[in-house]
């Protein structure tokens, strides 16, 4: 990783915060929902919060969808399992095994699925979808599959940096809903980088977070984002290739991610 400057680590702190798309940072005193839906990711710090909560809080939801399929990063969920300090007994049963089921695997040996049930949480597993789009129209068949036709509200949880990508994905696939449904993010945390001592750059406030990407690839993923949010014609909004619903993308973010595309140029868009 190159070194930065102040105003680098500013840009990237700000596409960061605007991808993660934080509506929801404390499920404690979130409303009660219809549905809470699981994007499975190799950073488990937000389904692990979502699983502590639905322990002490089993009225926050009607269901609990695991989402995920097997897809191009489903390795790197296997390596964060193996790699983490709680699950990495698991690690051998869960190879090969579709990304959801890897968190229900999680969710069965280390959390109380009795607890989260007690008040009639269903959970609910779509194991075949490999990007945002299959996740949002998979997980509408299973949730119709079990009753629940039009919900009114859903919490969605992603990776950080695909948050706001994943919201939009969702609310393409609800579109033709009459009543509109509330979508509400929450990523679990929002990365946050800084320059360490050496002026290169670390991640900050890290503490119970595991899993996280090697810094060149969370600034590839971030830059990378941009681009497939834009409505316009290269973009996966209605403009573009349709995945999306629209997505503003405020001025002062198009700025920060063309400064950062000149410093890291070099790297691999996603």
């Amino acid at each position: 990783m190159t070194a930065c400057s102040p105003e680098t680590v500013s840009d990237i702190n700000a596409l960061s915060e605007y991808l993660s798309d934080p509506q929801l940072d404390n499920l404690s005193s979130a409303p009660p929902v219809d549905c809470i839906i699981i994007c499975a990711s190799q950073v488990l710090f937000g389904a692990e919060t979502i699983f502590h909560t639905l322990e002490k809080r089993p009225d926050l939801t009607k269901s609990l969808v695991l989402c995920g399929g097997v897809g191009h990063s489903t390795k790197l969920l296997y390596a964060a399992v193996r790699h983490h300090p709680r699950y990495s007994t698991l690690a051998n049963s869960i190879e090969g095994l579709p990304e959801a089921r890897v968190l229900e695997r999680i969710l069965d040996e280390s959390f109380d699925r009795d607890r989260i049930t007690a008040q009639g949480c269903q959970i609910l597993i779509e194991d075949q979808s490999t990007n945002c789009g299959q996740n949002a129209s998979f997980s509408r068949h299973v949730l119709e599959q079990a009753g629940f036709q039009e919900p009114k509200s859903c919490i969605i949880n992603q990776d950080p940096t695909m948050v706001l990508r994943t919201k939009a994905s969702f609310e393409m696939a609800y579109g033709d809903i009459l009543s509109k449904v509330s979508f509400l993010s929450f990523p679990g945390f929002v990365p946050e980088v800084q320059l360490s001592d050496n002026g290169l750059l670390e991640y900050k406030h890290t503490e119970g977070v595991s899993g996280l990407w090697e810094l060149d690839r969370f600034v590839d993923l971030i830059l990378g984002e941009i681009p497939r949010i834009r409505d316009d014609k290269e973009g996966y909004g209605p403009r573009g290739r349709g995945f999306i619903s629209h997505v503003d993308l405020p001025a002062d973010i198009e700025l920060a991610w063309s400064r950062l595309r000149v410093i890291f140029e070099h790297h691999r868009v996603r």
